[in-house]
Parts: structure tokens; C-alpha cells; sequence
């Protein structure tokens, strides 16, 4: 084996552990936006996401996603290989992914984009879904739902013969979690308090703003790996424009979001700041790699400022979502995948429009998808839990202790 594949397997096994740290950071955003009665209700979907997620993805969702061939190429052939890892015959070799790393090497790092998905959902319906059919959803919606959108792309499908183009996931990761998330949370209705009976929107303020904000921070290094992993190499011009490109819109998403919501409230935001961040980051993972400094700069622009319109405008429909997450991966994520067709090295009308039918069949097949799940679920098992426990928090109804608990309380 040559030095170059050695360099560019440990880039990728790197990048890997890069967007396996942003668990972290999305469980740290989701409690430290939510109360403190439901944080140990949060750690144990995400804790579960990331655990089921990897054992889905190993015996069904890799082949699915990747099947080598296809039925008419719309639909996987998954009747062949389709249950398990095979190890190829060069799967170790540089004759494997055009000598660039190792075929568990790549297992792993697509296995951590597909957990994604479910996190997204899991900040949406905080503070009242049942953790049983959370559970469920997220069985059905990784194992099946987001492998065979990734496959109509990344396992070169319908949609990446027609020309659609998604570098990083603006559209394959960030809003297929986006749109389930607002089935979701339709479907859930919003907490007791949010909207109340005067047609006034209640302030539920999140329990600890810290921690939430070390988790922006944490999803923005995290970044680093999802977006420079995407590269699939650790080609020297490739990899560092597309972290200059995420590190920019990261910068001018967050304080676009800050000066929109400033200028609306009249207050300094900082979860609007913090969701900026996350909003300039999923608007240029489509494009990360055919984007200029300045193109950049303005998908991060305009990218913040539809946070803070998105955030207002869900209010105004009585959708409830505790941390954002609609805003910044389902609006954004759209606006992301547009943007290739707008600006970069693939600008053109033609581009648009195969970015555009990307957008909406994605959108229409996990709409379908996710409200058939979450539905079927409403109707039998049930999605929400009884206002006793939504009152008293998840932690004590559903797990049976606290997340922070009162010491002094034991002294004797």
C-alpha cells in the first residue's frame, strides 16, 4: 500500500470520529434548549439514535444505500446483498474508492451521517413524545427511509443521473430530518404553555444556555469532519477550500442571524446567534467544494436571516419546535441545495432545476414516509405522553430519576 492511501484512510477514519463527536454536540444543544425535567429523556434517544443507528446501517442500510445496482435506477436492488457487510475482494486494498481508504473505513464514516437524520427529530419532538415510539420511528426511518433517499444520489440513483448535486447532505441528511421533524411535530402538537388560549406565543426558555452553546461549538468543529470527510480523500486543495467554505458561512450565518433578529426583537439574541451557526453550516454542505470566499459568505447571509423569519413564521402556524430544528435543517437545508444551482462552479438555470426536483421529490418521499410512520404510531401505540407527565417531566415518568439531582436533600 502506497503512502497516499495511507494518508487519505486516516484523514477519513479522522473525519469519521469528527462527526461521531457531533452526537455530543447535538445532545448538549437539545437540553441545554430545553427544561431540565426532560434532560435525561433527551440523553437516551440520542444515546439510542447513535447506537441503533450503526447496527441498522451495519446489517441493512449500507447495502441498501450503495446496492451496485438498480431497478430501473430509481429503486435499490435490494434482493441481492442486501442484509450484512460483505468484505469485496479489495476492500483493504488502494484498488478500492480509487485508492483513497478502506471499505470499513467507508462503512463507518457513511454510518455516521445516517444517524443524523433521527437526531434531527429528536430535538423537534423534545418534552413530550413517547419514548417508546420515538424509538420505533427511528428504527424505520434510519433503517429504510434515509438509506434509500442517499441511494437516489450517493449510490448514484435517479437523481444523480439527472445531474441533482448534494456535496455533504444540505438535502440527503439535514432535510430528510427536517421534513419528518415537522411531520412530527404536527402530528404531536405543541407543549402545554406554548400557545395559549389569547392567541399569545409562552416562552419556554431553555434550562441551561451553556451547555447549548457548547454544543453549537462542538456541531461546528464536528463540521469539519462532515464537510471535509465529504471530500472521500485528503487532496490538499480540496479538503482545505471546503473548510474555509463551512468555516465562513458558519461565521456570516451566525452573525446574519444575530443582526435580522437584533433588528426584528431588539434584543441580542443568543439562541438566534447559536442557530445562525448551525444555519450557515447546513446551507453550504451542499456546495462546500464548488463555493467561492464570497459565495460563502452570502449563502451564510442569507441562510441566518431565514432562521429568524423561519423561527417567526412556525410560531405563527402553531407549530411547536423547542430547538430550531426545522428552521435550521429542513428551511436551510433547502436553501443549501438551491444555492448550488445560484452560485459556485455549477451556477446555471439548468442547475437550478435539477436541484429543485431534488428538493421536492426528496421532500415528498419523506413526508409520505414519516407521516405514514408517525401516524400508524399515533393510531396504535400512541405518540405523546399524558399531561401529568409532560407536567412533571420525562425524566421521573420514563426513567425514573434525575438528572440533577438535589444531594441536600439526602443529608441526614
Amino acid at each position: 500500500m502506497d503512502s497516499l492511501f495511507t494518508v487519505n484512510n486516516v484523514w477519513m477514519m479522522i473525519c469519521t470520529a469528527l462527526v461521531f463527536f457531533m452526537h455530543l454536540g447535538f445532545s448538549f444543544l437539545e437540553i441545554g434548549l430545553t427544561r431540565q425535567k426532560n434532560t435525561i429523556n433527551i440523553l437516551f434517544k440520542n444515546i439510542f439514535i447513535i447506537t441503533a443507528g450503526l447496527l441498522l446501517y451495519t446489517i441493512v442500510g449500507f447495502n441498501l444505500m450503495y446496492p451496485g445496482s438498480f431497478i430501473y435506477g430509481v429503486l435499490p436492488d435490494y434482493f441481492i446483498d442486501l442484509f450484512g457487510l460483505s468484505l469485496p475482494e479489495n476492500g483493504l486494498t488502494a484498488e478500492y474508492a480509487d485508492g483513497n481508504y478502506t471499505y470499513w473505513t467507508d462503512f463507518l464514516f457513511q454510518g455516521m451521517f445516517a444517524a443524523t437524520a433521527a437526531t434531527i427529530v429528536s430535538g423537534a419532538v423534545a418534552e413530550r413524545i413517547k419514548l417508546g415510539a420515538f424509538m420505533i420511528f427511528t428504527i424505520v426511518y434510519v433503517g429504510f427511509v434515509y438509506p434509500i433517499v442517499g441511494s437516489w444520489k450517493w449510490g448514484t440513483g435517479w437523481l444523480d443521473q439527472l445531474g441533482f448535486y448534494d456535496f455533504a447532505g444540505s438535502t440527503l441528511v439535514h432535510s430528510v430530518g427536517g421534513w419528518a421533524a415537522l411531520v412530527a411535530v404536527y402530528l404531536l402538537g405543541a407543549r402545554i404553555g406554548k400557545f395559549k388560549k389569547d392567541g399569545s406565543i409562552g416562552v419556554i426558555p431553555g434550562h441551561n444556555i451553556p451547555l447549548a452553546t457548547a454544543g453549537v461549538l462542538i456541531l461546528w468543529l464536528g463540521w469539519f469532519g462532515f464537510n471535509g470527510g465529504s471530500v472521500l480523500s485528503a487532496d490538499p486543495g480540496a479538503t482545505s477550500l471546503v473548510l474555509v467554505t463551512t468555516c465562513i458561512a458558519a461565521a456570516s450565518g451566525g452573525l446574519s442571524a444575530f443582526l435580522v433578529s437584533l433588528f426584528k426583537y431588539k434584543q441580542y439574541d443568543l439562541s438566534m446567534f447559536l442557530n445562525g451557526i448551525l444555519g450557515g453550516l447546513v446551507g453550504i454542505t451542499a456546495g462546500a467544494d464548488v463555493m467561492s470566499v464570497t459565495d460563502s459568505i452570502v449563502i451564510g447571509i442569507i441562510a441566518g436571516a431565514l432562521i429568524v423569519l423561519a423561527v417567526s413564521l412556525i410560531d405563527r402556524i402553531k407549530l411547536d419546535d423547542p430547538v430550531g430544528a426545522i428552521a435550521v435543517h429542513l428551511i436551510c437545508g433547502i436553501w443549501g441545495t438551491l444555492a448550488v444551482g445560484i452560485f459556485g462552479d455549477l451556477a446555471s438555470w439548468s442547475q437550478f432545476g435539477y436541484q429543485l426536483v431534488g428538493v421536492v421529490s426528496v421532500g415528498a418521499f419523506c413526508l409520505l414516509t414519516s407521516f405514514a410512520i408517525i401516524y400508524t404510531l399515533k393510531k396504535t401505540v400512541g405518540i405523546r405522553v399524558s399531561k401529568q407527565e409532560e407536567q412533571e417531566g420525562l425524566d421521573i415518568h420514563e426513567h425514573g430519576m434525575d438528572a440533577y439531582p438535589d444531594f441536600r436533600l439526602n443529608q441526614h
